[in-house]
């Protein structure tokens, strides 16, 4: 049998379809851009060698065919991307934990719960899957910060201000240093040291207060008993005016399967473009840039 969570799951991608066919009905726009999340959640959390993930694939398959055959009988040209591949992982790196082992990262007491200071900080990273900004209050530790780094075990790359600018990522909002990791290794943002005292909202889902994307959120903790009566208690307490924290995740980062973000060493892995062949200027691999002309180049006709 396929879980609830399937479902919901395919309930999620098809109201998104529907809602693009209501869209095309309605206004019939010069470009529609679509996002069906269905397939992140079990690759991340399963990882892609999984066997539900043909199951998976099978569904948003249904999904996708009818769309893409609503749209071609409206004359309505149709590009399939993926923003990215996700690729199999079973290291997580925690470069905080890191930085504050060498006295670099500093936390707040915060009724016995330790937050993130980021301004008192001298050094600290914001984590997104396999890529990680980290960034120098005290431009002096530099090169400690990136020997240390460079000697971190699932770090692949560090890109300084001279790397950075030749890849186009000198960006003002970048870290003062961009960390890669190698395949199979993905960044955590935990920056405690003791699970007694990690943050309040550690085990729970909360994009804001977290310094980076959580994958683990997708796992209700294994040590909970009876995951689903807590669940209905914590929505009771909602429910009677009580504060309360939905505090039913998983902080466990080695249960996450998948990730992305750094370039996978097998080009089965990478992303893909499929679409009319006037929209490509080129056979060859293209960079995450060029997908800009090549919609520009179908919208424009």
């Amino acid at each position: 049998g396929v879980d609830s969570s399937q479902f919901r799951r395919d309930a999620v991608s098809q109201w998104i379809a529907d809602s693009a066919r209501w869209m095309e009905l309605k206004n019939s726009p010069s470009l529609s851009l679509v996002y069906l999340p269905h397939l992140d959640y079990n690759l991340q959390r399963l990882g892609p060698a999984h066997p539900e993930i043909a199951e998976d694939l099978r569904r948003i398959d249904a999904i996708v065919g009818g769309l893409i055959d609503f749209y071609e009988s409206r004359d309505v040209q149709v590009v399939v991307l993926s923003e990215y591949g996700i690729s199999a992982v079973d290291t997580p790196v925690h470069l905080n934990r890191i930085f504050r082992q060498n006295g670099w990262l500093v936390v707040k007491d915060e009724l016995g719960h330790d937050h993130l200071d980021a301004g008192a900080s001298r050094v600290f990273a914001v984590a997104d899957h396999q890529v990680a900004h980290v960034y120098l209050n005290d431009p002096s530790l530099e090169k400690s910060v990136r020997a240390v780094l460079e000697a971190t075990p699932g770090v692949s790359k560090v890109l300084g201000a001279v790397e950075k600018k030749a890849v186009g990522l000198d960006h003002l909002r970048a870290g003062d240093l961009v960390v890669v990791a190698q395949d199979r290794a993905w960044f955590t943002y935990y920056y405690w040291l003791d699970e007694a005292r990690a943050p309040d909202f550690a085990s729970t889902i909360d994009i804001h207060r977290k310094p980076g994307y959580d994958p683990v959120e997708l796992f209700i903790n294994p040590a909970l008993r009876f995951p689903k009566l807590r669940i209905v208690w914590r929505l009771l307490q909602k429910k009677l005016g009580f504060r309360m924290l939905m505090d039913v995740v998983s902080t466990d980062a080695t249960l996450v399967k998948g990730s992305h973000g750094a370039c996978p060493s097998s080009t089965a892995e990478w992303p893909v473009i499929l679409g009319p062949a006037g929209c490509f200027s080129t056979n060859e691999d293209m960079v995450s840039t060029d997908v800009f002309f090549a919609l520009k180049r179908c919208v424009e006709g």
